[in-house]
């Protein structure tokens, strides 16, 4: 069998979930008081047929003043993608770095906007070093396997 070309093609971008809520709302805008900020982000690749997945990235910001609620958004930004012919350890790197690379753009623009149109300032998330996520990740899980019992 000849070695066949590897593929990678962007299938398709979109944005899978999103949500705000301002629980607290109208009195916690009236407080004068500066919000705390949470940021939370997630990544996420599964198959969706052969040599096709989805990769999604995914983000959770929570403002509040003492313990109320500002904001709360949450939302998923997904990408479709075709990956085929690669040794694994290749296509592991390409899900958690390339793909999310893609994508995080995207989810970036769309928290902002959600926020903004919500009445706030905008929330512009950090760059996020997709690269060393993925190595501090692999390092966490290889520590984790030396220290099973054998």
């Amino acid at each position: 069998m000849a070695d066949q070309e590897p593929v990678f093609q962007i299938q398709r971008v979109y944005l899978k979930e999103a949500s705000l809520e301002q629980p607290n709302s109208p009195a916690i805008l009236l407080e004068q008081e500066q919000p705390s900020v949470d940021i939370q982000l997630g990544v996420a690749a599964a198959p969706v047929g052969d040599g096709v997945f989805e990769v999604s990235v995914t983000a959770t910001v929570h403002t509040k003043i003492q313990d109320k609620t500002v904001f709360l958004v949450e939302a998923k930004q997904a990408g479709i993608f075709e990956i085929r012919n690669l040794p694994d350890e290749q296509l592991s790197q390409i899900l958690s770095i390339a793909c999310p690379q893609i994508v995080y753009p995207y989810l970036r623009g769309n928290v902002a906007d959600l926020v903004q149109r919500a009445g706030f300032p905008p929330v512009h998330l950090q760059e996020i070093n997709f690269q060393a996520m993925y190595e501090q990740q692999r390092a966490a899980g290889e520590e984790a396997a030396g220290n099973l019992p054998q």
